[in-house]
């Protein structure tokens, strides 16, 4: 594993290395130790699934509150999408920084955030499911979130939404 650092102070871009042969290929997506010897205090204790039918599904911005706030790899196992993670953290180097990334299918990369970023993606094709391993359970109750076109972000969205829930349509906007 490679981990390339973004503009969010403690976000990475996970690159696998894949080892392939006649029958394929296998790659290590997530092992503590590796994220260890990269800086990465990351222990995932529940992985979820995000399935979505349509082409231009918007989920996010979301993110919990202190204490509960989670770290998320994200990993596009079928499909693809945009990524986007938004650092919401007041005492970051990088407070209101965003970072996106495409993630399929076949790109070998995973996206690391770390608490106190929202985090949200836009599916490029229709199909496309995501994995998430959470370094945090999740706790109901304490969901945060941000408008996904706030123009305190300016996120550069590839499309509009043409599926999105009431939820995270209505968000207001950011007020640090």
């Amino acid at each position: 594993m490679e981990f390339r650092p973004t503009a969010i102070a403690g976000a990475f871009i996970v690159e696998l290395a894949p080892q392939a042969d006649e029958r394929g290929s296998f790659a290590r997506t997530f092992c503590t130790d590796e994220f260890a010897r990269a800086g990465i205090d990351f222990d995932a204790v529940q992985v979820n699934l995000s399935r979505n039918i349509a082409r231009h599904t918007l989920r996010g911005m979301h993110c919990q509150a202190e204490p509960h706030a989670e770290a998320k790899l994200v990993q596009c196992t079928r499909g693809r999408i945009f990524d986007v993670a938004i650092d919401l953290r007041r005492t970051s180097p990088s407070w209101k920084a965003v970072v996106s990334v495409e993630l399929d299918a076949d790109a070998n990369q995973l996206f690391y955030i770390p608490p106190g970023c929202a985090h949200g993606f836009l599916t490029l094709e229709a199909h496309s499911d995501l994995l998430y391993y959470m370094g945090t359970r999740f706790v109901p109750g304490v969901g945060l979130g941000v408008r996904w076109d706030d123009p305190a972000f300016g996120v550069d969205w590839p499309a509009a939404p043409a599926v999105i829930s009431d939820r995270d349509a209505t968000y207001p906007d950011y007020a640090p």
